[in-house]
């Protein structure tokens, strides 16, 4: 009897627990939920009954936005694709080799520069893009997709950089003596020992690039300003402005179309995030 009722409490506690959990994971997937119900709806629906089941099932939508635009909806996300690649292949070259760097390397300034690179993270793009539409403006770069891929190779996303810093730093630096000792400079060890073990971190590094620059409005707006350039988040933009009304059913629809690779994408590499983010590696 003493025994059976901790069990009970225990058991009731845990329900509790659950319960609020799956009440609270509901209210964050409600706007998701929200928007993939109202994408079958007709505008008029929309605001007129917010709830999950359409009233009128309206799949046009998908095809209306599909082809709304001056352009279709797949020049819009090749576009993104574009700036998403180049950016994740920037960021895993120009990070990798600073955390390096940092990381492995003794030179005059290191505690300093690793500093300023610190205090990059807590500075706001909107202090920067100033001086940095000048530049590219001098560069003739405006409406370009460089503004948005070549400072990602200068490592300019100090978040990566210190991620794959605390990572490299978790690896024993005796495999960097026995690869010296076999010969190898700090490029081979970079190359066929740290990058080779750092998976995790670069992994990490691609996924939350993928989706801070596929979601990116702010700098692909400044930079980007012929609609044949345009992005998705700035292609989505415009559907509150055609035809002077807001097309609220095909807005929607292709906002869940926009969804699709962010998902696929970390899917794709949610069995690395865990590792990179708790940066583990080889104790």
């Amino acid at each position: 009897m003493t025994t059976e009722k901790p069990r009970n409490g225990e058991r009731l506690k845990r329900l509790l627990i659950h319960v609020g959990l799956i009440a609270a994971g509901f209210v964050m997937i409600y706007p998701l939920l929200w928007m993939l119900s109202s994408s079958f709806k007709p505008t008029e629906e929309i605001f007129r009954a917010p709830g999950l089941i359409p009233e009128t099932f309206i799949p046009s939508n998908y095809v209306e936005g599909w082809t709304a635009l001056q352009y279709p909806f797949h020049h819009y996300m090749l576009n993104s694709a574009l700036v998403v690649g180049g950016a994740i292949i920037g960021n895993l070259i120009g990070c990798s080799m600073a955390a390096y760097a940092f990381a492995r390397l003794e030179f005059f300034g290191k505690r300093l520069f690793f500093a300023i690179m610190l205090a990059t993270i807590m500075l706001p793009i909107h202090v920067i893009i100033v001086p940095q539409y000048i530049l590219f403006a001098e560069l003739d770069w405006i409406n370009t997709v460089w503004p948005l891929i070549v400072p990602k190779l200068l490592a300019t996303d100090g978040f990566f950089v210190f991620l794959m810093v605390q990572f490299i730093r978790g690896l024993p630096k005796d495999l960097d003596e026995a690869a010296r000792i076999d010969g190898c400079g700090h490029v081979r060890i970079f190359l066929r020992i740290i990058l080779p073990l750092s998976m995790p971190a670069l992994a990490t590094t691609a996924i939350f690039t993928f989706i801070w620059t596929w979601n990116d409005f702010f700098s692909q707006l400044i930079f980007l300003t012929d609609p044949e350039m345009y992005t998705v988040p700035v292609a989505l933009r415009t559907f509150v402005d055609s035809q002077s009304q807001t097309s609220w059913g095909p807005l929607l629809a292709m906002s869940v179309v926009a969804l699709g690779p962010v998902f696929g994408f970390f899917l794709a590499g949610q069995k690395y995030l865990v590792k990179g983010i708790a940066t583990t590696g080889i104790k």
